[in-house]
């Protein structure tokens, strides 16, 4: 399937949950995670999607690097 063809997904992380390991920013594909500047209530700088326009390709290899299961990846159409 070219990379034209592939159906767009979206990120969503739940930054309360996030420890900021960063295992998703290094393993995403696409560059779409990257590092908040704002602490989280447990004090860490949480995972965040890179700008406003999503690029997502629905791998999904974010939602099972993560170890605290902080991050959905939801596939549209």
């Amino acid at each position: 399937m070219k990379a034209k063809e592939r159906k767009r997904a979206h990120i969503t992380i739940n930054a309360e949950e996030c420890k900021g390991c960063c295992a998703c920013v290094e393993f995403c594909p696409e560059k779409q995670i990257g590092v908040s500047k704002k602490l989280n209530t447990r004090g860490y700088f949480p995972a965040a999607v890179n700008g406003v326009r999503q690029r997502c390709t629905g791998c999904a290899v974010c939602q099972v690097v993560c170890p605290e299961m902080a991050i959905v990846v939801v596939r549209d159409g």
